[in-house]
């Protein structure tokens, strides 16, 4: 929280839309606990309120059903615009959807910060340099994006929506900041979310073959939660305008990952190898100097220490269909 003008810590109203997902839902907690009043925009396409089911009888903590594509309206200090489904099998489901999304969700997020003078934090994501052709991949890298891919409606929705929020800054001197979120997991994801860490843990927990695709020699990064919602918060918090990428440098290959998960779980999984999809990156590592730098930020959680709490998290769910109620 900011010191107000008597020098006092003054409580911040945060809008985060998105936040009653994977990602959103941590930061609301998060930003809660610091004492802030936060309201939480979803349209629970892809977020579920059983992730913030503990946070709605705080008085600070208000939750609204509304879709980022139509416009709103409230009075807020600062803006989390997180909203967008974020794993392929649910952006590739509706990718029409998908783009207006990011486009959209970041023109009326941007709009609103214009008219109240709040700053924005734009989630972006590591997609914006596609299957890249530079190792690990700095802020500076233009990427390397298929433009007419199924992977598209999200690669470039995401890369719009940076462009816009360079543009509104430029142009209307809104206070802006970029995330360029890469792969990351914990608690609250959902079984059936369709990305690599929740897909293995499911499929081990329930001693099903573990999916791999390729040879699972294609590379990843996996950044905890807690480390990037810290790193979100930083970023938030600092004088950094350009986009700064947050996640784990730490590179494993899939195949190494699910080696992991058969192991932490003790499972009888055997691995099975499939058909690599479309445009699927062979290497994904962040170069995180400028973040060091600037946010003096860099994650703590270890992949196996995280997975181990990951799969405490999904033993613990009463039911896997718990996760998809609409409370």
């Amino acid at each position: 929280m900011l010191p107000n003008r008597h020098g006092e810590r003054a409580i911040k109203k945060i809008l985060i839309t998105g936040g009653a997902g994977f990602l959103g839902s941590h930061l609301c907690k998060k930003l809660l606990e610091c004492g802030n009043k936060i309201i939480c925009l979803d349209n629970l396409q892809t977020g579920f309120k059983e992730n913030i089911k503990s946070l709605l009888k705080n008085p600070d903590f208000e939750f609204v059903l509304h879709d980022i594509t139509e416009s709103y309206n409230f009075d807020v200090d600062e803006i989390y615009n997180l909203a967008c489904p974020a794993s392929p099998m649910h952006y590739q489901a509706d990718p029409v959807k998908t783009i207006k999304t990011s486009f959209l969700g970041a023109l009326n997020a941007l709009e609103l910060a214009k008219k109240t003078g709040a700053r924005l934090l734009q989630a972006s994501t590591s997609e914006v340099y596609g299957d890249p052709t530079v190792h690990p991949q700095p802020e500076v890298y233009f990427g390397n994006v298929n433009c007419t891919g199924v992977r598209a409606c999200y690669d470039e929705g995401k890369r719009a929506a940076e462009t816009l929020v360079f543009d509104y800054n430029r142009l209307h001197k809104v206070q802006t900041r970029i995330a360029r979120i890469f792969n990351t997991y914990g608690e609250n994801m959902h079984p059936d979310d369709g990305r690599v860490v929740s897909n293995f843990i499911t499929q081990a927990l329930q001693k099903k073959d573990i999916t791999v695709y390729g040879k699972g020699l294609q590379t990843r990064s996996f950044c905890y939660v807690s480390d990037l919602v810290d790193g979100i918060i930083r970023l938030m918090n600092s004088n950094e305008t350009r986009p700064v990428n947050l996640g784990n440098p730490g590179e494993f290959t899939i195949l190494e990952l699910a080696q992991k998960v058969i192991k932490l779980t003790a499972s009888s999984s055997k691995i099975t190898f499939h058909t690599l999809p479309q445009d699927d990156p062979a290497q994904r590592q962040p170069d995180i100097t400028r973040a060091k730098q600037v946010l003096n930020w860099q994650p703590l959680v270890s992949l196996e220490e995280g997975l181990v709490k990951t799969i405490y998290y999904f033993k613990n769910i009463n039911t896997i269909n718990s996760l998809h109620a609409k409370i």
